[in-house]
């Protein structure tokens, strides 16, 4: 497979027909945990899972090779994937990271910062004068979470990593929002690119798990070493659904975020709605660096709701074709009200500051017919009071 090959190929075709056994069309799934060496001092290509695995295997060159990477290591959780790149920091490096990031990414930095892992700074980085303050300090490592979670605030890649690297810092990018069928980070300057492969990468919502890609092959290899010493990858069936899953993300997104297009579209003009924050709208404040760096403007998006607590209360309980549920990217459409779902975490003080309020609702804009996920949103809104 060359990376000359369009990046839907890849998806589509890599490893397909490469097994030697029995010519299997289907890469076959390998559960064994261990492998028989040749002989004494003799090891195989693979000798024991937590290692290497030839279905894990096989997913890392996929990921990797959409994402125009050096290689991937697959990992448990899209939480391991984040801490897989935290570990490459010492006590005294300095992580900038965003403001407004995902929940769960907020409590495992605060966490490893208080534990004195490393230092940490939680930047609006779309404020140039707390970015200037921040890389005053020689950050070790840049954070990027574009289109932000869950308020789809957009950071220019390109810029943030030029300005990174004059720093002495590496830039890692936290693309599971966009997947690389709209987004390669690697491409715009970034060192790592991180995954929760459970979100649209698997688009199934039944397999959790995580991948780290790099751009250069010396990090590969320390974050493999790294994962294999802590435990840290994935399992095989995991990895072969996830694969399984890989062969449809381009068909998947593509018919999803033109669902999601219309929805912002309906949402941006009710009454009973405030702010809509959706990348694809010209109305965004990042919609021209969105247009540049990404190939589509996805399926997730964000608005606040008027009327206060009640209606809240209300839309989230009337609300029949969308699950109120967590996670995102899978083939059902999903609501979240961060405030007490997925950013809940985060503390109120926290959420405050990164503009997350009681109001906001986040949508995860799935495969039904899009007529039928606007009279789903027309008839919750309208008892939403």
């Amino acid at each position: 497979m060359t990376q000359s090959r369009a990046r839907q190929t890849v998806a589509v075709a890599n490893g397909i027909a490469s097994d030697v056994a029995f010519g299997a069309v289907t890469p076959p799934l390998v559960l064994s945990t261990t492998f028989a060496f040749e002989g004494f001092e003799r090891p195989r290509a693979f000798d024991y899972t937590r290692l290497g695995n030839p279905s894990r295997n096989l997913l890392a060159d996929t990921i990797a090779k959409l994402e125009g990477g050096a290689g991937a290591v697959v990992v448990a959780s899209g939480m391991a994937a984040v801490d897989l790149v935290l570990s490459t920091l010492g006590r005294d490096d300095l992580l900038i990271a965003p403001h407004d990031c995902y929940g769960g990414t907020y409590r495992l930095i605060a966490a490893r910062r208080d534990k004195g892992h490393f230092r940490a700074a939680f930047v609006d980085q779309g404020d140039e004068s707390a970015l200037e303050e921040a890389f005053a300090q020689k950050p070790a490592l840049v954070l990027v979470e574009t289109p932000s979670n869950p308020l789809m605030r957009i950071v220019d890649v390109a810029a943030l990593c030029t300005r990174a690297k004059a720093a002495g810092a590496q830039v890692a990018a936290d693309n599971t929002f966009l997947s690389p069928a709209l987004q390669q980070p690697i491409a715009l300057g970034a060192d790592f690119v991180i995954h929760s492969t459970t979100k649209y990468l698997n688009g199934h919502s039944d397999v959790v798990g995580g991948a780290v890609v790099t751009a250069a092959r010396s990090d590969l290899d320390a974050l493999a070493s790294w994962a294999n010493t802590a435990g840290l990858t994935g399992a095989p069936f995991d990895a072969y659904l996830t694969l399984r899953g890989i062969r449809t993300l381009f068909p998947r997104i593509e018919a999803q975020q033109r669902s999601a297009q219309r929805i912002a579209e309906y949402l941006h003009d009710h009454s009973k709605v405030g702010t809509v924050y959706y990348p694809g709208l010209p109305t965004h404040p990042g919609h021209a660096v969105a247009a540049v760096q990404q190939a589509g403007f996805g399926a997730m998006l964000s608005f606040t709701l008027k009327g206060g607590p009640e209606a809240a209360r209300g839309f989230a309980n009337a609300v029949r074709l969308f699950t109120l549920a967590e996670s995102l990217g899978g083939i059902e459409s999903l609501v979240a009200h961060p405030a007490t779902m997925t950013h809940a975490a985060m503390g109120a003080e926290a959420r405050k500051r990164a503009g997350i309020g009681d109001d906001l609702f986040r949508l995860s804009v799935g495969l039904e017919a899009s007529d039928d996920l606007l009279a789903d949103l027309d008839q919750a809104l309208a008892a939403a009071g």
